[in-house]
């Protein structure tokens, strides 16, 4: 028998604009802030559970990094996924649709400019993971 929820799913990504791929990233990004927020999230009730929208996205920005590291923006990118807003605009749909939950004071412009996408997902690597000989060249540009 079909899961009408899953209907329903595919009905408010189809009006979004943005990909399936982008409602479940941005799902797991909120398992992974609450967890990380909440660490006692079980026991809490869903307002004690709750998180902004600038939490949520500061999460998520954690979350695509943890996941994807130096690919992470371009990752985000292929999801449509460029700004916080739209960030928000994802949560709101699936608050719209039954998904997910938002307070009376919860507004999709909580997501406005929390970080800018240029610079949030510059990663840097970590000095003793670079090889003491340093980087081969590149062959190809060898003059």
């Amino acid at each position: 028998m079909p899961n009408p929820d899953a209907a329903n799913l595919d009905q408010i990504v189809a009006r979004s604009g943005y990909p399936m791929d982008a409602f479940i990233f941005v799902r797991r990004g909120l398992d992974h802030t609450v967890q990380k927020l909440r660490p006692n999230h079980e026991q809490m009730t869903e307002a004690e559970r709750h998180v902004s929208g600038q939490e949520l996205s500061q999460g998520i920005r954690e979350f695509a990094v943890t996941q994807y590291g130096l690919m992470a923006r371009t990752v985000l990118r292929r999801m449509k996924i460029n700004t916080t807003e739209d960030i928000g605009q994802i949560v709101f749909a699936m608050v719209n649709g039954g998904f997910m939950q938002a307070t009376e004071h919860d507004s999709v412009a909580d997501f406005n400019n929390v970080f800018s996408f240029d610079t949030a997902f510059d990663v840097s690597i970590p000095v003793d993971q670079v090889p003491e000989e340093g980087f081969e060249p590149d062959p190809v540009h060898k003059v």
